[in-house]
């Protein structure tokens, strides 16, 4: 993979479509998300509610003036009246305005400057339990971004921040209106795209180049699409012996990126 024909300049810089956040408030759930939000200067948080008062009185200790004056001793009864049924919030909930948007060029100057950066881009993953893992891992591994097609990833709720486990605040979601022309844009800033495919030509650990890397995951079942698998330089399996035939598109996502995060 030392050759690779760079995709032709298209028309001007494009701005990611519908990249900005509504603006409309949500509320996060769960002790290691909230922790993370409020540990987020940026995050407007416009109430706290937290049911036990020594973890209010903890959460105060380390809190800004502002964020103190919208700390809520509250019932559990009142913090569950807020959030969706049987949600996991561990006595804790933030109601916080959307994140300010990351677009594509931005992570893709980012990424013609560092030649170790990686990032996740997901083809037509749906489900938030699977994307906030996929962030959380991401976050883990210090990639620079998830990217996901805005026409089908659901909005980040809850659901997806609580399973991003704090990630979100570390590593962004960036949502493009195209993800073949998304992948053109990478490799225009010298980004290898390796997607994987239970075909691929080469395992992952086989598949690390020098320089920045995108990995490229599909939908379970579906995989990658056909103008997807075509637009990316090469595509690479994660080898197994089981009876099973694929892993669960998060388990992919991080034993992906632990394969290419490792020297040699």
């Amino acid at each position: 993979m030392s050759h690779r024909k760079i995709p032709p300049s298209r028309h001007g810089k494009r701005k990611s479509a519908k990249s900005r956040p509504s603006g409309s408030p949500d509320w996060l759930y769960g002790m290691h998300t909230c922790v993370a939000v409020l540990a987020n200067p940026a995050r407007l948080c416009t109430r706290i509610l937290v049911c036990d008062a020594d973890l209010a009185q903890r959460i105060a200790a380390t809190a800004t003036p502002e964020r103190k004056s919208v700390i809520e001793k509250v019932s559990r009864d009142t913090l569950e009246a807020v959030l969706p049924d049987g949600a996991v919030h561990q006595g804790i909930a933030v109601l916080t305005a959307p994140q300010a948007p990351t677009h594509l060029e931005d992570i893709c100057d980012h990424m013609a400057h560092q030649l170790q950066a990686r990032i996740i881009v997901l083809d037509q993953v749906t489900d938030p339990h699977n994307i906030g893992a996929i962030v959380r891992t991401a976050a883990a591994f210090e990639a620079s971004a998830v990217v996901v097609q805005e026409r089908h990833t659901p909005p980040v709720t809850g659901v997806l921040a609580k399973a991003a486990s704090g990630g979100l605040e570390h590593c962004p979601i960036v949502r493009v209106t195209n993800l073949a022309r998304a992948l053109d844009s990478l490799k225009r800033a010298g980004v290898w795209c390796i997607g994987l495919d239970s075909n691929g030509a080469m395992s992952v650990r086989d598949a690390k180049v020098t320089g920045p890397i995108a990995l490229v995951l599909g939908a379970e079942g579906k995989g990658l699409r056909r103008l997807t698998r075509e637009s990316c330089d090469a595509l690479a399996r994660i080898p197994h012996t089981g009876p099973l035939a694929s892993l669960n598109v998060s388990n992919a996502a991080a034993i992906a990126l632990y394969e290419i995060s490792q020297p040699g």
